[in-house]
């Protein structure tokens, strides 16, 4: 008997590459190997200075081809189907017959990228405020935000119009990879990274051409649009020897990605604090978003699957708030004349957050600011001469993250919408009991941990 087909799935993360190869089972899908690899893309940006937030594509490919290489060559062989999920928001730009170019490795072909652009990511800030206000507002249901790829390319615009002389095709950093392995004479995108986007309007499925074209926006960057799950294309040769003519799907987005991988009641929230933080919940069937954005709702509705949304709560702030701590302890110390690994000092005052179970110290994390309230940055309250230790501090921040995580989505609104437990996932709240206590302090939920919310397992059993 030939062996089973395999279905490979990738995911092009902020920090990471994952490729997950799933099988069929009695049980159904299940992850028969993975690999992950630390791009260390992040590089800096000459036009936008220190707000810019850039990688460098050349290194994410190069981690993903070497995720693949790590990956056993007899199943590779048999992959039929491959779903890509990547960082929502951000843009990179390419030329379209000199995106990249096909070269023998130890594996097979792969490719390597030429004629293309960094990636500005969705941690992006060039567009400020202003600059923002000074843009055509969408049609659509959700805000236009710094970070968003065509709020990037109005900035190119009109700060560097040099810049997009140089290029002819845009896309997601998932819609590159995607459009580079089909070869398509146009980049394809799925409505979940139009609307992350911006100046899309989800209800009927298209770009706003008209309010785009009149305020001399560059409308042939705008890839085509399709719905998640649709086959973009083949590949184009045999590719770390998965075999030529395997059915790539449209690219998809990160989050409703790693959401699929583990929802499986309606009546579920998906609680995820890994970098930033998300808390989610699935909105009723036939659901419409509003034709408007509300600038100032906390919550947004995601695109997910077969028509449905997601109502989210996407904090900026989460793990990253944290990791900010801990470099500043760190910082203090070297100040002082020692040195302590970060590593150590992480480890540390998670042991001595655990020995204080209460503080009246209040932290507001908002260091990143939010999309909703962008202005509004962190803040220390009730300081106390009693509550100045490293236990009592740590304590309030991990409570003042998800605490700000719960303004945004009130346990009200979970309740009214029949949620009924909350599943628990992403590094940060993987690593921290502190976190962990504080979330089952603020939710009256049962909660589920251990759920392994994995983007590239979901990519995958997307198709």
């Amino acid at each position: 008997r030939p062996a089973p087909a395999c279905v490979l799935g990738i995911d092009l993360g902020t920090t990471s590459v994952k490729a997950a190869l799933l099988v069929g089972a009695e049980q159904g899908q299940v992850v028969a190997e993975s690999c992950s690899r630390e791009t260390q893309a992040h590089t800096s940006s000459l036009e936008a200075g220190p707000q810019g937030m850039e990688q460098n594509v050349q290194r994410i490919i190069r981690a993903l081809n070497e995720c693949l290489a790590a990956l056993p060559q007899q199943q590779l062989q048999r992959v039929s189907h491959i779903g890509i999920s990547g960082q929502m928001h951000g843009v990179v730009f390419w030329k379209k017959d000199k995106g990249c170019k096909w070269t023998e490795c130890g594996t097979g072909p792969a490719f390597e990228p030429e004629e293309v652009s960094h990636l500005i990511t969705w941690q992006d800030g060039r567009c400020s405020p202003t600059f923002l206000s000074s843009l055509p507002l969408p049609q659509s249901h959700i805000s236009l935000a710094t970070g968003f790829g065509c709020a990037t390319v109005y900035w190119y615009l009109k700060k560097s119009p040099d810049f997009l002389k140089s290029y002819d095709a845009a896309g997601t950093i998932h819609d590159y990879v995607v459009a580079m392995l089909c070869d398509l004479k146009k980049p394809l995108m799925s409505i979940q990274n139009a609307a992350s986007w911006g100046y899309f309007n989800s209800r009927n499925k298209s770009w706003n051409i008209d309010i785009l074209k009149q305020s001399g926006f560059p409308i042939d960057l705008l890839p085509e649009v399709g719905d998640p799950g649709d086959i973009a294309g083949r590949t184009i040769c045999a590719w770390h020897g998965i075999p030529k003519g395997a059915k790539v799907g449209i690219a998809l987005g990160d989050f409703q990605c790693s959401v699929y991988s583990c929802l499986t009641e309606r009546t579920d929230a998906v609680l995820n604090i890994s970098t930033s933080a998300q808390l989610t919940i699935s909105m009723p069937l036939g659901f419409q978003p509003p034709e408007t954005p509300d600038p100032s709702s906390a919550v947004t509705y995601f695109p997910y699957f077969n028509g449905d949304y997601l109502a989210v709560a996407a904090s900026l702030n989460g793990g990253n708030v944290l990791a900010t701590f801990v470099e500043m302890v760190a910082r203090w110390t070297e100040e002082l004349g020692l040195q302590v690994q970060e590593s150590a000092i992480y480890t540390k005052i998670i042991k001595a957050a655990l020995a204080q179970i209460d503080s009246k110290l209040s932290v507001q994390p908002t260091m990143f600011g939010e999309r909703h309230i962008p202005e509004q940055l962190a803040s220390v309250t009730n300081i106390a001469v009693s509550e100045l230790s490293l236990g009592h501090v740590t304590r309030a921040l991990c409570r003042g993250i998800v605490e700000n995580l719960c303004s945004m989505l009130p346990v009200q609104r979970l309740m009214e919408t029949g949620v009924r437990r909350i599943l628990g996932s992403g590094t940060a709240l993987a690593r921290n009991e502190v976190l962990r206590q504080e979330v089952q302090r603020i939710f009256p939920f049962p909660i589920v941990y251990g759920k392994d919310v994995d983007a590239a397992v979901g990519a995958a059993m997307v198709m």
